[in-house]
């Protein structure tokens, strides 16, 4: 008989990590959430804190209600504390080889039984399950930023996936309020293969200066309906973050659609990723935000 999933790790507590805590602790499981060191721990732990608490201020959310959820989750820095999960969801940096050593070390510890499911929102899944001993209970399950507002979660099976663990995870999804949609395992999945290359050619229009940022965010913000602009999009997300998926993504198809304009780079360089560093296609130092200036 298969165990219910009850307790919940989650491998990484940064903003998508802290994210996925906090909406397992809402429906009801027991969270353990690890970082590697307590700094990053407990700045993870308290955007959840000041997520909720922002609710309880707007009275989305009673205080005994924060402090409910608050209770359901423990932060730990020792990746053994992830052993007696049902489920392991990693949220860890968007890189392979990170992702594979984290397997490795969860391999050791965690129960036959128990499903790994990775968040990326670009790698491969059969890349990362292979190099594990439970292929068949791996799978993707990409959350969407931010966590605990954002309905849709993808579920992606590999063709190593356990029919009965893809069917879970739907369930498990289901559990946290979420829509799931399934998908193969193609790079990128299904909004990202068609979310990237639409912001890649925003930022190509904005380079080759047929339209300036605010220009092409209304554009798009009132002529197709979007609740806003691909360059805001850009910032919102990071555009590190959006560089590194186009590069993977481009690495994994080798179409010119998926690969990041020379804007885009130079801007990672400068540090000019969007809001969480104040800069990106917009200056966030002012309120309202005001173009950047010398781009292009």
């Amino acid at each position: 008989m298969t165990k219910a999933i009850e307790t919940v790790a989650v491998a990484g507590c940064g903003l998508m990590g802290s994210g996925i805590a906090q909406v397992c602790a809402e429906a009801g499981y027991r969270v353990i959430v690890r970082e590697v060191d307590d700094a990053a721990l407990q700045k993870g732990l308290g955007r959840i804190q000041s997520f909720l608490k922002k609710g309880v201020e707007r009275g989305k959310v009673t205080a005994e209600r924060m402090q409910q959820v608050v209770g359901a989750i423990r932060g730990v820095t020792d990746v053994g504390e992830l052993g007696a999960a049902d489920i392991v969801i990693e949220a860890v940096i968007e890189n392979l080889p990170a992702k594979r050593e984290l397997y490795t070390a969860l391999d050791r510890i965690c129960r036959e039984d128990a499903i790994f499911a990775s968040n990326t929102s670009s790698l491969p899944i059969t890349e990362m399950a292979a190099g594990t001993r439970r292929p068949g209970r791996f799978v993707g399950l990409h959350f969407f930023n931010p966590a605990p507002i954002m309905k849709l979660v993808e579920v992606i099976r590999s063709p190593l996936t356990a029919p009965d663990v893809e069917a879970r995870t739907l369930e498990f999804a289901r559990s946290l309020g979420k829509t799931p949609v399934r998908a193969k395992d193609v790079s990128g999945f299904i909004v990202n293969r068609l979310l990237v290359p639409y912001m890649l050619d925003a930022v190509r229009v904005f380079e080759q200066g047929l339209a300036s940022a605010p220009d092409i965010d209304e554009g798009m913000r009132l002529g197709c309906a979007h609740p806003m602009g691909p360059l805001t999009l850009l910032d919102f997300v990071g555009i590190d973050t959006t560089y590194y998926i186009a590069n993977i993504m481009f690495d994994e198809f080798r179409e010119a659609r998926f690969a990041p304009p020379p804007l885009l780079k130079r801007m990672v360089e400068a540090g000019y990723i969007g809001r969480k560093s104040g800069k990106g296609f917009y200056d966030y130092s002012q309120d309202p935000p005001v173009p950047m200036a010398g781009l292009v």
